[in-house]
């Protein structure tokens, strides 16, 4: 299955009532989603930007999948083996907007890239893996309604001598915040430039921000999403979030990381995933008392699925940083509101039950992290699936035997599935693998400090 054309821009139209309502725009910033969830393209003189409307603009077709560095691994042959083919960049309809941060007045556009000559879907797109992945949900009579947040922590923007990230300093203090300030107001405040900013920035482009909670760590934020009936653009407003809280950051002359574990003695920081089902009406499936028994199938789909998918949620070196210090180690356990489980069903009006899956690291992908979720969820209901008991108070048992603790076990959990092939394709499960080991090599290609500290 592959995505229709219905959400590509048609024509010129668009960009050229955009021009009009903002004629001091300079530059355009399209780019496209890689499997990283990073924004990758090009800047181009605004007066170049209705070619892009009118037939798209090539480059790379191996950019989905290139490494956190924006080099290729040759996954599959991609990007090297093939002799590094153009593909062409489409924009997407209605993802043109101002962007806030910039110094020059910018725009930018969210692109999908397609096959060369015939604008066929790539299969290694990760937004076509979740569109695929989807339309099984809906062939299957389910209709995910989702919501994503992200966790992240406000940096310096110069790192101490030894090369770390270090917080960034409280405008009000002039210095790193002395301790944490978990829900507390006050740090909301402290930072309010910089959240105004992000609100403003979120309505600029269309982007559905719920919310914002200062967290158990020290300079650290949650923004919540709110929810949609369709999983992709979810995914991509996760995308768009990230780059629009960075680049407020910087404009402030700060940073801000989603790396999942930054500081060693602070809590890691997560891609938490609220899902429902909804009926004919739009109310949760999930809802009691007839909803009792999805609502268990879909939670045991992604108890089955979570060690397999690991690799997707936690998909970076220092991803397992956090989940070491996370109580998903134990299993993946569920709750009614206890946020030690890993499937966590939060509190609130009986009629909008969800799951909160809570295993994912703020640097994962958000449309492959969104696709192994409602895969796990069409095989926990198609099989009927029933959880283990749900947990009372703490998670804090010994060490799961199947939890994979570093990416090398979770890339051969993540091939070795006999599930997730029947969602991804063995095909894109292998260059996966492929891509996060070379990936995974060419970190440790320089000698670090600490090695020599080792071994010298």
């Amino acid at each position: 299955m592959t995505a229709s054309n219905d959400e590509l821009a048609v024509g010129t139209a668009e960009f050229d009532a955009f021009v009009k309502a903002h004629p001091d725009i300079a530059e355009l910033d399209l780019f496209i989603v890689d499997v990283n969830g990073h924004a990758l393209g090009k800047r181009l003189p605004i007066s170049d930007g209705r070619r892009l409307y009118e037939g798209g603009v090539t480059y790379s077709a191996c950019a989905p999948f290139l490494d956190c560095r924006g080099r290729g691994q040759d996954p599959a042959g991609i990007g090297h083996s093939d002799g590094d083919p153009d593909g062409v960049a489409l924009p997407l309809a209605r993802t043109l907007h101002r962007v806030s941060w910039s110094r020059k007045p910018t725009a930018q556009v969210m692109c999908v890239m397609r096959e060369l000559e015939s604008h066929a879907a790539l299969w290694f797109d990760p937004r076509q893996v979740l569109r695929d992945v989807y339309l099984q949900c809906r062939s299957a009579g389910l209709a995910p309604v989702l919501a994503c947040e992200l966790e992240f922590y406000l940096v310096q923007a110069s790192r101490t001598a030894q090369g770390q990230l270090q917080p960034a300093c409280v405008p009000r203090t002039g210095a790193p915040p002395a301790r944490p300030m978990n829900l507390c107001l006050d740090s909301v405040e402290d930072h309010a430039q910089f959240l105004e900013r992000i609100n403003q920035a979120a309505i600029d482009q269309d982007l559905p921000v719920a919310g914002v909670v200062c967290e158990y760590g020290l300079g650290q934020f949650e923004i919540n999403l709110r929810h949609l009936p369709d999983p992709v653009l979810a995914a991509d407003h996760a995308v768009l979030l990230r780059r629009l809280v960075r680049g407020t950051a910087r404009s402030l002359g700060m940073d801000a990381t989603f790396i999942a574990k930054p500081f060693l003695h602070e809590p890691g920081s997560g891609l938490h995933v609220h899902l429902s089902l909804a009926d004919e009406t739009g109310s949760s499936r999930f809802a009691p008392p007839l909803g009792d028994r999805l609502l268990r199938n879909a939670i045991a789909g992604m108890q089955a699925m979570m060690f397999d998918s690991m690799a997707l949620f936690a998909p970076n070196i220092n991803s397992y940083r956090r989940l070491r210090s996370s109580s998903i180690q134990s299993g993946p356990s569920w709750g009614y509101n206890n946020r030690s489980a890993a499937l966590r069903i939060p509190a609130g009006d009986p009629r909008n039950t969800r799951i909160e899956h809570r295993a994912a690291t703020a640097d994962a992908s958000p449309h492959l992290t969104v696709a192994a979720i409602l895969a796990a969820v069409h095989y926990g209901v198609t099989s009927m699936l029933e959880p283990g008991p749900a947990s009372v108070g703490i998670v804090d048992l010994p060490r799961h035997r199947e939890c994979p603790l570093d990416l090398a076990d979770a890339l051969q959990r993540l091939e070795r599935s006999k599930i997730l092939p029947a969602y991804f394709s063995q095909r894109y499960l292998s260059a996966y693998a492929q891509h996060k080991r070379g990936e995974y090599a060419a970190l440790f290609e320089g000698i670090t400090p600490q090695e020599l500290d080792f071994y010298a």
